[in-house]
């Protein structure tokens, strides 16, 4: 085993990390996954009214956790959301579940997006501290131009779980003033697995508003001013015990942008934002519960950022201040089937209030035209208050000694090297990293996990998180060929993880016992994968992605949701108007599984998809049609971060339809 660790750990400085974001002279290790904005979309997607989820699993570095066909969870390099910093345009976002049924992917629709900036380990802390890296959802960006009126309208329907999509948006430009507007909603019923078996309870209902609106000040002074409200009814989650009567998220934000005429700075941005989050988990729809429960919860942040950047000499730079506010509570009511028995309420999570203040920097220095050396600091203040006084009297039962307040450091640097010449690219880097433990991770109070049974107990005075990872790319491009190479690797200290105690009895009916969040000495996780795409002339293209993830514990058991060898491969044709596009994908079989985490053995699976499109121009409007088949052969197939083995989707038709005029 010794010698497998060197190994991975040599060949982690050999290979690639992600896809790099092309400067004039700077590279970074920034994966950019183009959404597309409501003009472009059709030209870039294969499936125009795609839902998010759907569309991150395009990249190498994320894959998705799986409770329904609803609010998928992202995982970076096979850290779930505790190790990872996920924002929308910056702000700082924090769901209201304690189950992770409403991630921050699930509050935004692609029609509103431009573009999703997937960033590797420390390389994803500008927005906050992060071991496994970060996303950042950028919402359509309009610019002062005299564009006049846009008007979009959109359309689509999916045969196998009789999805129906209709949305619309107005967008107005002019040299001082621009308004962008849009509505999206999705109502779906049950989807149906391979060989026709129907999933029950994976329906769902969803709207969502948006709206941004910008006024030029000065030549070069700007303000912006953005909301979105999403609401999601009626949502099942087959995996889990419980479904969700609303899930519902209202953000709002102020941003003031400033040029300065200063030849080093380059840019002032400042933004105010305020989100607050309700989510409410149901079981009155389910049959044979054995005690029904009612189990809200809700999520506030106040937050804001400023950041400066600019150039001086060889160097490129990049200073965040950034701080928010945020209140977690989440409660839990149980009725007993007998009317003569009390009803019994706890906080799952105890109004906990978490207060951060950070300041990130970076310098971007050009050694000549041909490289780069990045190096990245983050310096952060984290306190934890238990503002019930009944939840934190309910903690002390298992921490006596438990004060209601916790403050932290938490500190990041990393360094990575970029050369890039004649078609001929590598880099390598390094860096460290903490974080402290989630609200649920801390302090929360019986949390039940169906994925292993287990009830789960916070731990308030658990250490930071720490990580060192290393990380190197070699890639290659020219007209025909574009390859990419990639590998990183994490050693993790003080690892949290939820480990039994025998001592402690469940709440929960039927659960195999009780969890307390732990630090084990240390984990490992390494992370590589490869990109080749080849033009094979100017209509045709080949694209191919594989990806290969293993991590172990301190005992070199597995670690749950880590990825076998799997793989994408697909032919396109592209003709001017037309596309065209056949995809293959699956992955091997699941052998390192950890029955301890509540995995099992998942099978090899592969599955065929087929799609096109055509745009339709008359005078100044366009048409865009899309449409194709998903999963051809209607193959029964799951996969290893489908919760508790849950069924994908079989075959499924669908008909995607854009208007601009």
């Amino acid at each position: 085993m010794k010698k497998l660790f060197v190994f991975f750990l040599s060949l982690s400085f050999c290979f690639a990390l992600s896809q790099e974001v092309d400067s004039i002279k700077i590279k970074e290790l920034k994966e950019v996954l183009v959404v597309g904005t409501k003009s472009t979309l059709h030209e870039k997607q294969t499936k125009i009214l795609a839902t998010l989820d759907e569309l991150l699993q395009k990249s190498s570095k994320v894959d998705l956790i799986k409770r329904g066909a609803y609010a998928w969870e992202p995982i970076i390099n096979g850290m779930a959301t505790e190790r990872t910093v996920i924002t929308i345009d910056g702000m700082r976002i924090f769901g209201a579940c304690t189950d992770k049924m409403d991630p921050v992917t699930s509050y935004v629709e692609v029609s509103n997006l431009s573009e999703a900036t997937i960033s590797s380990g420390q390389q994803g802390s500008s927005h906050g501290n992060t071991i496994g890296g970060s996303i950042d959802l950028k919402r359509s960006q309009r610019q002062f131009t005299n564009a006049g009126w846009e008007f979009f309208v959109n359309s689509g329907y999916e045969s196998n779980n009789r999805q129906k999509i209709i949305g619309s948006a107005i967008n107005y430009a002019d040299s001082l003033f621009y308004v962008d507007t849009d509505v999206m909603f999705r109502d779906a019923e049950n989807y149906r697995a391979g060989n026709n078996k129907e999933i029950e309870f994976s329906q769902f209902r969803k709207l969502n508003l948006s709206a941004t609106s910008g006024y030029r000040l000065a030549p070069n002074k700007n303000i912006e001013a953005s909301v979105i409200f999403d609401r999601a009814t009626d949502v099942g989650y087959p995996a889990l015990p419980m479904d969700v009567s609303l899930a519902e998220a209202l953000i709002a934000s102020v941003k003031f942008n400033y040029k300065p005429n200063l030849e080093q700075i380059d840019n002032w941005e400042t933004k105010l934002y305020f989100n607050t989050i309700t989510h409410t988990m149901d079981d009155t729809k389910r049959p044979d519960v054995p005690i029904h429960m009612d189990m809200p919860g809700w999520s506030d942040t106040y937050g804001f950022y400023s950041k400066v950047n600019g150039k001086y000499k060889k160097h490129h730079f990049l200073a965040t201040l950034n701080s928010f506010y945020n209140r977690s509570v989440a409660e839990m009511t149980m009725y007993p089937s007998n009317p003569n028995e009390n009803l019994m309420f706890m906080y799952t999570w105890p109004d906990v209030r978490t207060l951060y203040s950070g300041i990130y920097m970076e310098d971007n220095f050009e050694i000549n035209c041909h490289s780069n050396l990045k190096v990245t600091t983050n310096l952060g203040f984290h306190n934890n208050n238990v503002a019930s006084d009944f939840g934190l009297q309910s903690l002390q039962i298992f921490y006596p000694e438990m004060e209601a307040s916790n403050s932290r450091f938490l500190k990041s640097i990393s360094t990575n090297y970029f050369y890039n010449k004649e078609g001929i690219s590598y880099g390598f880097g390094m860096g460290y990293g903490e974080r402290a433990p989630s609200v649920s991770e801390g302090y929360g109070f019986y949390l039940y996990n169906s994925f292993d049974g287990f009830d789960y107990i916070g731990n308030p005075n658990l250490k930071n998180e720490k990580s060192l990872e290393g990380n190197a790319n070699i890639g290659f491009k020219n007209e025909k060929w574009n390859t990419k190479l990639s590998a990183s690797y994490f050693h993790i200290y003080d690892y949290i993880i939820g480990i039994p105690d025998a001592s402690v009895a469940p709440m929960t009916i039927g659960a195999n016992g009780i969890k307390v969040y732990t630090a084990l000495d240390y984990a490992t996780i390494f992370s590589s994968d490869f990109t080749v795409s080849y033009q094979i002339s100017d209509a045709w293209i080949w694209k191919g992605q594989f990806v290969y993830n293993l991590g172990k514990d301190n005992k070199f058991n597995g670690l749950p949701f880590m990825s076998p060898f799997n793989y994408m491969a697909s032919l396109g044709f592209r003709p001017r108007k037309f596309s065209l596009e056949l995809q293959v994908k699956g992955n091997a079989k699941q052998t390192e599984y950890n029955a301890f985490y509540g995995e099992d053995k998942t099978p090899n699976y592969a599955i065929i998809n087929v799609n096109c499109g055509y745009k339709f121009i008359f005078e100044k409007s366009k048409l865009m049609l899309n449409t194709g088949i998903e999963n051809i052969f209607d193959t029964y197939y799951t996969t290893y971060t489908d919760w508790k083995n849950l069924p994908r989707m079989g075959r499924n038709v669908f008909m995607n339809l854009m208007f601009q005029f």
